[in-house]
């Protein structure tokens, strides 16, 4: 009896820890050739490796699997667990996604100073999600162009946008056209659009510094990629799952030092690539960089008179 007792649970061993070990389906929000996909493989690898018998990625791709707009929502209501994504591209479940652009101070100062556990608050209210690690950081947004400009002045031309930069770029003056990032280098070559934002890493993913003729400095707000868990999922965790996750989250932010030199590298590569840099004088570029955010925090004030003065405080250097 004993024997067959054994034998029993010898063979019901690796059920019982697949029934422990949760299996999490992560989308990207960006295409599979993107630099922050990238950036993400090595990191689920190690997340596998090391968390057998607790927690499994599953990564099932980029806007193939689900739309780009569409990743925001999926987590939400549980579709996958997770997500690589933006607050730009979610903004549809709350304004406050977009907010994220504007911190300028580090994920681990913000952990640090109340601001990350403030975005877990309003994220776990308004959206069902949980805001679980950040993972690109001390990255400016530039605008790209066509054709040359003198000043901050963008009237006459055509320019891609997502909520990122829509109302900074309409302030001068802006047609804005919004499209998933896979559609821009078509629209740059038809001339659909004369433009865009970007963070200056990254054009080269998608082959858009073959039709960029101009690079704008200075450079504003932080770009923000990070990764997003269902809030239902979350709970259902076991607390060794928890902290699993929570240590391979910070284990992720930790890679962001990584950023200012592919920012170096990218910079110097649109320069071979003949992008050419428009630089303002340093009174007209001072008020250029001031407008981005003053513009910035009075919409989201509008948006959000909750929140917005709150995460101003703890974003803010």
């Amino acid at each position: 009896m004993k024997k067959t007792v054994c034998f029993l649970l010898a063979a019901l061993a690796p059920a019982l820890a697949s029934a422990q070990e949760a299996n999490l389906k992560l989308v990207s929000a960006f295409p599979e050739t993107a630099t922050y996909v990238k950036h993400m493989m090595p990191w689920i690898e190690k997340f596998n490796a090391g968390g057998k018998g607790i927690a499994q990625i599953n990564f099932i791709g980029g806007p193939k699997a689900i739309p780009t707009f569409e990743v925001g929502t999926s987590v939400k209501n549980g579709v996958v667990e997770l997500a690589m994504n933006t607050g730009a591209f979610y903004t549809n479940l709350m304004p406050e996604a977009d907010f994220l652009k504007l911190t300028q101070i580090t994920v681990a100062q913000q952990r640090k100073n109340g601001a990350f556990a403030y975005i877990n608050k309003v994220w776990n209210q308004k959206a069902n999600l949980v805001y679980l690690a950040r993972m690109v950081d001390e990255t400016p947004f530039h605008l790209y162009l066509t054709k040359k400009i003198e000043k901050p002045d963008l009237a006459g031309l055509k320019i891609r946008i997502t909520p990122v930069y829509r109302d900074f770029f309409q302030s001068m003056g802006a047609t804005l056209i919004q499209t998933p990032p896979g559609e821009v280098y078509t629209a740059l070559e038809r001339g659909v659009v004369d433009g865009y934002g970007w963070p200056i890493h990254g054009i080269f993913d998608l082959n858009w510094h073959e039709k960029t003729k101009f690079r704008v400095d200075p450079g504003f707000y932080n770009a923000e990629v990070s990764i997003i868990m269902n809030l239902d999922a979350w709970k259902k965790l076991s607390p060794k799952q928890r902290g699993y996750l929570e240590k391979q989250a910070l284990a992720l932010e930790s890679m962001n030092t990584a950023w200012r030199k592919l920012n170096a590298e990218d910079t110097k590569r649109q320069a071979q690539a003949g992008i050419q840099t428009i630089k303002f004088d340093s009174a007209t570029a001072k008020a250029y960089h001031d407008k981005a955010y003053d513009i910035a925090w009075a919409s989201a004030t509008k948006q959000s008179p909750e929140h917005a003065p709150q995460m101003r405080k703890l974003f803010s250097k």
